[in-house]
């Protein structure tokens, strides 16, 4: 017997043995029948054994560390309930981006921990398998989390009640469940070049921390606690979106133009979805923390530009109409706080005119449109509603194919005149927002030929039948002048009122 003392590992011979050493060889079946997918988008892998993982995470160590942070999280959960938490929040109007939030993202995590699940399996390389099965628990985890620490203000307020239901049907919703549906139903490639590089690595900055930074400037301690919860995990998911698109890139040419072509579908896919982000900052938060163009500089423009000039080695440029961006990031949030107000009736959440002094901070941080634009149009509008005249659009949108945001968005050479592009596929005719919509439709008609379009789906008796107030109430269960309408005499701002004098 040798009794000298084994030699103990270091990190990276541990997480070669609890992970790639656990693979093994087919040998009575086909490669292809076992990994179907991996060779279905055309790109091409060579060495698997290439993929790094700079975490060097194992199992175990996962758990450990999970379980710490969810023990700290609860506490505060606890902490935050049993200290009237729903009573520290700056003012009640912030409630309307915890609404957003529930309805509009957390669908998204659980979306996300199903498609990793399924694209993991889908992998001959067992470094990446491991990869997106780590995340696909992180996104259960965050799902879970978030309803958790929002099921507090569930408590008090409405609009809350239903959001699983909601994500399925209510119409401004179809946004994102047709952005993460688009991902779902791609190749397992483009999968994590949508989700992981394009979204996770490229733009979830001006996701998260928006919403966590104004939790922090709003007095809302549970979801500034579940958004750090939730950091350590997102860094390895940022690292998981720069890894697979260098692996890729990397193995053979061939891979380079289809990386490419996903790269500028997913980046105009991602800026359309992030519109209802830059909404919450500009319109939804009492105490802002920065204006949606500021983010978008910081976090785009500045972050990926120095991203995309690294990739440019590989022979990847920068993302195709990513110019229309930076002059949109002037317009899209104003646009879209107007497309809602005009809409509140068939909304899950409240709206309202800014203030003087909001729309002062609008001046100031888009000193080139507000004023010009915007200004005018809701000074009309408070002028209307003081009336007793308050504007409701009682028609139906039309819809982009594509991103299904209604058109209204301007075109990026004319700020006063809306973008409209069409095209004919096998004898019929379809719309879109933008010529970036446009293009991703004429790569790939046969799929965006079926998708859902709210308005559409009214419009032909889908949705409980012509009355829009039945869709709200029955189709939508969205219960009229309690979850919606304007925040002004609202059951929200009397519940606070009456609370408020309680306490």
């Amino acid at each position: 017997m040798n009794a000298k003392t084994s030699k103990r590992l270091n990190m990276k011979e541990r997480y070669r043995i609890m992970t790639r050493d656990l693979g093994w060889e087919p040998s009575y079946q086909r490669y292809e029948d076992i990994f179907p997918q991996e060779g279905f988008e055309g790109i091409k892998i060579t060495d698997w054994d290439q993929w790094e993982d700079p975490f060097r995470l194992t199992m175990d160590n996962y758990w450990k560390f999970q379980a710490e942070k969810e023990r700290k999280l609860y506490a505060i959960f606890d902490a935050v309930s049993q200290n009237n938490g729903q009573m520290k929040i700056s003012d009640p109007r912030y409630l309307n981006a915890v609404k957003l939030f529930i309805t509009a993202v957390t669908p998204l995590e659980y979306n996300a921990y199903k498609g990793y699940a399924r694209v993991g399996r889908q992998f001959g390389g067992v470094g990446a398998r491991i990869a997106c099965q780590m995340q696909s628990i992180d996104e259960l985890r965050h799902t879970q989390t978030q309803i958790h620490a929002m099921s507090h203000y569930n408590k008090y307020f409405g609009g809350m009640h239903d959001f699983p239901h909601m994500f399925d049907r209510v119409w401004y919703l179809s946004v994102p469940k047709s952005f993460f549906e688009d991902a779902s139903t791609a190749g397992p490639f483009e999968f994590l070049t949508a989700i992981s590089f394009s979204f996770e690595y490229v733009l979830t900055n001006l996701l998260f921390l928006p919403f966590m930074s104004g939790a922090a400037y709003n007095g809302d301690m549970n979801t500034v606690t579940f958004g750090f919860s939730a950091q350590s995990d997102e860094a390895r998911h940022m690292t998981l979106g720069l890894e697979i698109i260098k692996f890729i890139l990397e193995q053979h040419e061939d891979n380079v133009p289809i990386v490419q072509q996903w790269l500028d579908k997913w980046l105009w896919r991602g800026y359309r979805l992030l519109s209802i982000v830059g909404m919450m900052m500009d319109y939804m938060l009492p105490n802002k923390v920065m204006s949606w163009a500021e983010a978008w500089t910081m976090y785009y423009e500045e972050a990926g530009g120095a991203l995309f000039k690294e990739l440019e080695r590989y022979g990847i440029r920068p993302p195709k109409y990513a110019e229309q961006t930076v002059i949109g990031k002037d317009h899209v949030s104003h646009q879209a706080w107007f497309i809602f107000y005009q809409y509140g009736h068939a909304t899950a959440f409240n709206t309202w005119i800014p203030t003087a002094k909001e729309m002062d901070w609008l001046s100031e941080k888009y000193p080139d449109t507000f004023d010009r634009l915007y200004r005018p149009r809701f000074e009309l509008l408070a002028e209307k509603a003081a009336k007793g005249e308050r504007f409701y659009n009682n028609t139906l949108p039309q819809l982009c194919q594509v991103c299904q945001i209604p058109l209204a968005i301007t075109e990026p050479d004319d700020d006063t005149l809306l973008s409209h592009r069409d095209t004919v596929h096998d004898g019929e005719r379809y719309h879109f927002c933008s010529d970036g919509c446009r293009d991703i439709f004429q790569h790939e008609p046969e799929k965006y030929v079926q998708a859902w379009l709210p308005v559409h789906q009214i419009l032909q008796g889908n949705c409980g039948g012509a009355d829009m107030e039945k869709v709200i109430g029955d189709y939508y269960r969205i219960e009229m002048g309690e979850d919606n309408l304007d925040f002004e005499g609202s059951a929200e701002q009397r519940r606070w009122a009456a609370w408020k004098q309680a306490v």
